[in-house]
């Protein structure tokens, strides 16, 4: 049993196993502008119901298409605001944040929990030691209207991550590492189980962008168990664990188990189409970018802004370069501010943008036109996703991304961070 068995067994109130399918109370259910309006007709118009159950656990977030770009997208919003008016429902309105972000700086998703989000990289939070699932609009509107919904108790893959890496080495390029060997279905229906003594040298912001990323090998969830780290983090900000599992993962028969060794790698990018076509920056360093973005679900976290403001720092983005930040949420966009990040970041020639998904999703604040090629710091570089389909996207880390909006091609990052990197 993995550590979301044991999570799902002490839910239920005996032991699961792998493959059963069993009714669970869902702590926290959440969706967002692009799958609340199915949830909001699927509620009325399916269900009928005038009372939700879980209202009082149930987040609309406004994230996607933030601040409305155009009249359709407004009357999402303005549709979202009043179904959450009818239901006492907690709306998170335009500026607030990716909502998978602002359910951690918020303390709604805490250790120990079971959540379900209406969108793919719901997982993210399950760096925090959480059972995260990311369902469809009609799943989500199932668990907002009973508080109950069935799951699947996943088989679970322990991927050990071992060594210290190396300075401009972040979680992302080990993500990404892991996902050019294992291939964009190598954990298809299964939890991703993070262990490893490179664990302690990642904070939360570092250990998010894992969970979020194992999305993009097929991984139905991620997880990593509840450490020293994740208690700290927990009580730093007030909160407690919701729940306390007693887990020892030695005793645990995975159903793969597979180890890395981070000390040997070194910064990556995902090249176009595909997550998984990942090759070392070193290798194809001086392909000219048009834009680039820092921010998203996957990487607009303070940690990545900090990066990006060290190397970008008495710099000044490449001319014909358009590069872009957006914090993931209003209290990253806020402590950026306090520390002076984002002023470094506007000085050097940034825009900065508000906490929104846009760009990632190809929504507005920077769609790419016919023939433009980005490095982003998102999750997802398939044709069309930031904008024109004959368009492409490099994925790659915070420090891959400023580095190269200095230089205006692809730029290996650790020149730049000699003497601060530890």
């Amino acid at each position: 049993m993995g550590f979301i068995d044991e999570l799902l067994s002490s839910v239920v109130g005996r032991e699961v196993s792998p493959g059963e399918v069993v009714v669970v109370d869902v702590d926290v259910v959440y969706a967002h502008d692009g799958t609340a309006p199915l949830v909001v007709d699927v509620v009325e118009r399916e269900l009928s119901l005038e009372k939700l159950e879980a209202a009082c656990r149930t987040y609309f977030f406004i994230d996607h298409l933030a601040p409305a770009p155009h009249v359709a997208a407004a009357s999402v919003h303005g549709k979202m605001r009043e179904f959450c008016r009818k239901h006492g429902i907690r709306l998170y309105d335009v500026g607030n944040g990716i909502c998978h972000q602002v359910v951690v700086d918020e303390g709604i998703v805490r250790s120990g929990m079971v959540v379900m989000g209406a969108d793919s990289h719901t997982p993210t939070v399950g760096a925090l030691g959480v059972y995260a699932l990311g369902v469809g609009s009609t799943d989500a509107a199932i668990a907002m209207a009973y508080g109950k919904q069935w799951v699947r108790v996943p088989p679970t893959v322990k991927v050990t991550l071992t060594g210290r890496p190396e300075p401009g080495v972040m979680s992302k390029d080990v993500i990404l590492n892991v996902i050019g060997e294992l291939g964009t279905d190598g954990t298809m229906g299964k939890v991703v189980e993070f262990h490893g003594s490179t664990l302690k040298f990642f904070s939360m912001d570092s250990r998010f962008t894992l969970t979020n990323m194992s999305v993009e090998m097929g991984s139905e969830s991620a997880v990593i168990p509840v450490d020293e780290l994740t208690e700290q983090w927990i009580k730093a900000r007030g909160l407690t664990l919701h729940r306390l599992i007693d887990y020892n993962p030695s005793k645990s028969p995975f159903v793969d188990e597979i180890v890395f060794e981070v000390g040997d790698m070194e910064p990556v990018v995902a090249a176009p189409p595909d997550v998984d076509n990942v090759v070392a920056v070193s290798e194809i360093e001086g392909e000219e970018v048009d834009q680039v973005f820092i921010g998203s679900c996957t990487n607009g976290r303070l940690e990545d802004i900090e990066v990006a403001a060290r190397i970008l720092r008495g710099g000044r983005v490449s001319k014909g370069v358009r590069c872009i930040i957006s914090p993931a949420s209003r209290l990253v966009y806020t402590e950026a501010l306090k520390r002076g990040y984002l002023r470094t970041l506007a000085e050097a020639g940034c825009i900065i943008a508000p906490p929104t998904c846009g760009p990632c999703v190809g929504g507005h604040m920077g769609i790419l036109a016919e023939g433009e090629v980005a490095i982003a710091t998102t999750n997802r570089n398939f044709p069309g996703r930031m904008g024109h389909r004959d368009s492409k996207v490099y994925l790659a880390s915070p420090a891959t991304a400023a580095a190269t909006a200095l230089k205006g091609s692809l730029t290996d990052p650790r020149e730049y961070l000699r003497g601060w990197w530890t």
